[in-house]
C-alpha cells in the first residue's frame, strides 16, 4: 500500500500507478455527477454535442452536494459520496466518452467499470460515507455549476476546486483488480467451506 498526492488533471501514467489498497489525496478540479448528470451528459455526447466541462484527466465525484449562496458565488456545506452502484450501468461508456481518469464514490462498482478502468487507464476510489463536512473542508472554491435549473442542486454538475481532497482508498485499479469483487469472492469461498464442514 502506498500514499499518493496527485494533481488534477491526472495523466494516464498517474492513474496506472495506482493500485488497490493505495491511499490518495487529489488537488485540482473535481466535478460532481450523479445519475441524472451521467444521463444528460451521455445524451449530449451520443448526439455528437459537447458537455459543459472537459473531463479529460479529471475526477468525477458521485456526490449530491449541499450548497448555499454566498454573495455572488457558492459555498459547499457538505459533500458526502453517493452510492456508486447506481451508476454502474452507464459508467463504462461515460468513462470512455469523457476521458475521466478517476471516479470517486461510495461502495463498489462492477465488472463493467473494472474492465473500463483497465482498458482506459483509470481508477475508482471511495470516500468515507457520512463524512460530507470533512469533504467540504477540502473544497476551496465552486468554479461553476451546470444544469442546476434543469436537474436541481443534488443532480447538477458542480465544478469544485479542491486541495488535498481525501483520504481516498483505491478499490478498482487499471490492472483489473476490484477490491469489493475480491472480498465477495472470498466471502463466498469461506461460506462454501463452512457449509461443507457442517454437512449442509
Amino acid at each position: 500500500m502506498a500514499e499518493y498526492h496527485l494533481k488534477l488533471p491526472m495523466s494516464e501514467a498517474d492513474a496506472r500507478s495506482l493500485k488497490v489498497g493505495d491511499v490518495l489525496y487529489v488537488t485540482g478540479r473535481l466535478v460532481t455527477a450523479r445519475d441524472e448528470a451521467h444521463k444528460k451528459a451521455l445524451e449530449l455526447l451520443r448526439e455528437g454535442k459537447e458537455i459543459p466541462v472537459d473531463l479529460r484527466g479529471l475526477a468525477v465525484y458521485h456526490c449530491g452536494p449541499v450548497v448555499e449562496r454566498k454573495g455572488d458565488g457558492w459555498r459547499v456545506v457538505a459533500a458526502g459520496p453517493t452510492t456508486s452502484a447506481r451508476m454502474e450501468s452507464v459508467e463504462p461508456e461515460f468513462m470512455e466518452r469523457t476521458g475521466v481518469r478517476l471516479i470517486i464514490g461510495k461502495g463498489g462498482l462492477g465488472k463493467g467499470t473494472t474492465a473500463a478502468a483497465q482498458m482506459l487507464g483509470a481508477a475508482y476510489a471511495v470516500f468515507t460515507g457520512g463524512a460530507g463536512v470533512l469533504a467540504a473542508e477540502a473544497i476551496k472554491r465552486v468554479a461553476g455549476v451546470h444544469w442546476l435549473d434543469e436537474l436541481g442542486m443534488a443532480e447538477a454538475m458542480w465544478e469544485l476546486d479542491v486541495e488535498e481532497f481525501g483520504p481516498l482508498a483505491i478499490t478498482i485499479d487499471s490492472h483489473g483488480r476490484n477490491f469489493y469483487a475480491e472480498m465477495e469472492d472470498r466471502r463466498r469461498k469461506v461460506l462454501d467451506q463452512i457449509t461443507k464442514e457442517l454437512g449442509f
